[in-house]
């Protein structure tokens, strides 16, 4: 028997996904802002700490990845958006203390 797919599990799993560049989560560092769940297909909105940021392609890629090792999940759609810009208030406690940007 699998778990119910929720935002609280995707965000989970997604914790699993770090900015290499920033040694950190990307939900701790506060860059994912939407996850929809439409059966089998999971949509993410996020961003990233920079627009020019390299990693772009490989953070969202590891999103993808770490959905698609959930059984539940057939489909992701990953959108990288940029409005609102992202900020280092938007990142939790805990990625505060792992950045040091207290």
């Amino acid at each position: 028997m699998t778990s119910a797919l929720t935002e609280e599990r995707i965000l989970e799993v997604l914790q699993e996904v770090i900015d290499p560049e920033i040694d950190c989560n990307i939900v701790d560092l506060g860059l994912i802002y939407a996850v929809a769940i439409e059966g089998a297909k999971v949509t993410v909105s996020m961003t990233l700490t920079t627009r020019g940021c390299p990693m772009h392609e490989s953070i969202a890629y590891g999103v993808r990845m770490a959905l698609l090792n959930l059984p539940e999940v057939e489909e992701v759609e990953v959108h990288v958006v940029w409005d609102p810009p992202w900020h280092p208030s938007m990142m939790t406690d805990e990625g505060r203390r792992r950045t040091g940007a207290w």
